[in-house]
């Protein structure tokens, strides 16, 4: 029998990081960053890709609003629920280590 993974919820205390088998890459024919995973390829927007840069495993995910925040010229509160909506999505997909 298989045991069911527990979903992890990401909060603002939440430390992301990308998995050992997920790696952002340039394409040079596409001219974009891609993001890659076993068998699946993924092509984030700049936000995105902005947004999974700063999963080092060191910053918390308050701390990554903070700096999209200042990066963006927004508020916090006003970028908070979508960072956590875009790291709880790739998290379930297990693309983001929480």
């Amino acid at each position: 029998m298989t045991a069911l993974r527990e979903r992890t919820i990401v909060s603002p205390h939440s430390v992301p990081s990308l998995p050992k088998h997920v790696r952002i890459q340039y394409d040079p024919v596409r001219q974009a960053f891609a993001v890659l995973s076993p068998e699946k390829i993924f092509w984030p927007n700049e936000i995105s890709l902005d947004i999974l840069r700063h999963c080092d495993g060191n910053s918390t995910v308050a701390q990554i609003i903070a700096g999209l925040s200042a990066e963006y010229d927004a508020g916090p509160e006003d970028i908070a629920g979508d960072v956590i909506s875009f790291l709880q999505e790739w998290s379930d997909r297990l693309l983001v280590r929480s």
